[in-house]
């Protein structure tokens, strides 16, 4: 878990946007257009992130039939990952 999350969060384009994305599912679940005005990013960018995340079993979506509205939730792996995700993202902010 240590190697995907160096790499999708300080590894490839984009890391800062699914940093923000895991935070603030790791506070309470959302829906893409939540997100979206949560962190104030475009619907599409969020539905990308949210993509490449749930492809490295960072995310889970709700059960059930892909639908508007359906609900994110961080995984339980990440869930158990998490402190290793603030480590990560302490020492990045360290190297700015």
């Amino acid at each position: 878990m240590k190697r995907v999350l160096w790499y999708l969060i300080a590894g490839s384009r984009g890391g800062k946007n699914r940093a923000r994305i895991i935070e603030a599912l790791h506070d309470r679940p959302y829906n893409v257009n939540q997100l979206s005005q949560e962190l104030d990013l475009d619907y599409k960018t969020i539905q990308h992130h949210i993509k490449v995340l749930a492809d490295h079993s960072i995310l889970v979506e709700s059960e059930g039939e892909r639908k508007y509205g359906e609900m994110i939730f961080l995984s339980d792996r990440m869930e158990d990952n998490y402190p290793l995700f603030l480590e990560i993202m302490s020492k990045m902010r360290k190297n700015r």
